[in-house]
């Protein structure tokens, strides 16, 4: 189970609206809020379109064990870097926390040799769920499964699977 650190980018799925408030599941223990407010540009007047079942990739703010977790989509700047919904025709899925601490290593070898393969998003989230979306459902569905067997496999086994792949 993940445990929320201040500072982590997770992906969240919200799961009710409470005034100015969203939940959202994070894969803990509790859900997290966050506020119509912690969106770029977003004020009184002009508020997010969040719907109950959206992804919300976003950051802790807060998170001790004594208080709900909080998340933003804002840096301290105000920007949301990347951060906010996700669009909603990826495919959502969960790996090991060990397995996301690789994903995002800098110079990760596995994301170098996917994006060879074809041109996709992806969202990594340290609560150890990943979005993704390629071109074509097939081609998702691929960069799943190399995904998931990867924390298997030799950095030998998954070069010869992506050659197979890309047909040389």
């Amino acid at each position: 189970q993940y445990v929320p650190v201040r500072g982590d980018h997770v992906i969240g799925i919200v799961t009710a609206k409470a005034g100015d408030v969203f939940k959202l599941d994070v894969g803990g223990s509790e859900q997290a809020s966050l506020s119509y407010l912690a969106f770029e540009g977003a004020t009184k007047r002009n508020r997010p379109n969040v719907q109950v079942g959206d992804l919300i990739y976003g950051q802790f703010l807060v998170a001790n064990k004594d208080m709900e977790p909080e998340m933003v989509c804002i840096d301290s700047s105000g920007r949301s870097s990347g951060m906010g919904i996700i669009g909603q025709d990826g495919f959502l899925f969960k790996v090991s926390l060990g397995l996301i601490r690789k994903l995002l290593a800098p110079k990760c070898e596995i994301i170098q040799e996917l994006s060879q393969l074809y041109p996709f998003e992806l969202v990594l989230g340290m609560n150890g769920r990943i979005w993704v979306k390629a071109k074509t459902v097939q081609q998702t569905l691929i960069i799943v499964n190399i995904l998931e067997a990867c924390e298997y496999m030799t950095a030998e086994q998954r070069k010869q699977a992506l050659a197979k792949l890309s047909g040389n």
